[in-house]
């Protein structure tokens, strides 16, 4: 994995859900007592991790789509995607190993919104494998977490769009997983009926990441 330092740092004070607009949705574990969860610590900057560089992504080239079990398959450019319906989501976000960035909003297309304009899913659909545009990066999930109300393909981070390095132009948030679920330079989201590892489940780590639970390795 690698690592580089990030400049974008936050102020001391955590941001709380008390201080948003009603627009916003509010990831539940924002509102629990202690939000940095076992094995974790607080870090007020955004460290910058993924399996092999910054892909370069040409905007003009860029596309989104869904298939796999759905009603109708759907593809997206960037300019047909920044037409659809947006909404606000205040997160925080657990790198596996082990930091947590607290206090985090973003702005995008939120899942469900995303599957709805795929017709929903079919009967047998259970699972999701997404890509990424950095060579051929999966990452896998139930598909009842995909639709969480706070999940979302997120275009910008605390009222800026998000930086190539972070997963830019746009990249999938899951908050209530470990940040790798959360697929950097998503592209393809696919619906399936049985679970199916992608890159870090095939290197050990675990195939749900639940980071209340510590599922950070093994089944």
């Amino acid at each position: 994995m690698l690592f580089s330092k990030d400049p974008k740092s936050q102020e001391e004070e955590i941001r709380s859900p008390a201080q948003l607009p009603p627009d916003v949705i509010v990831s539940p574990d924002t509102r629990r007592p202690n939000r940095v969860p076992p094995g974790q610590s607080r870090t007020r900057k955004w460290p910058v991790l993924d399996a092999s560089g910054t892909p370069e992504i040409s905007l003009e080239r860029w596309k989104l789509e869904i298939r796999g079990l759905v009603a109708r398959p759907v593809e997206w450019s960037w300019q047909e995607f920044l037409k659809l319906q947006r909404v606000k989501v205040f997160s925080d976000f657990h790198c596996v190993t082990r930091w947590s960035r607290l206090g985090n909003l973003w702005e995008g297309v939120s899942t469900r919104e995303l599957l709805k304009l795929a017709g929903g899913a079919l009967s047998q659909a259970k699972y999701v494998l997404a890509y990424g545009y950095d060579g051929g990066w999966t990452t896998n999930m139930p598909l009842a977490d995909f639709l969480s109300e706070d999940a979302l393909v997120a275009v910008s981070h605390d009222g800026e769009p998000i930086s190539a390095e972070h997963g830019g132009p746009a990249r999938l948030i899951v908050p209530l997983l470990y940040a790798w679920k959360s697929a950097k330079w998503v592209n393809s989201i696919e619906l399936l009926d049985r679970d199916q590892g992608g890159f870090w489940e095939r290197n050990g780590y675990h195939m749900h990441g639940d980071p209340w639970s510590e599922e950070r390795y093994g089944l």
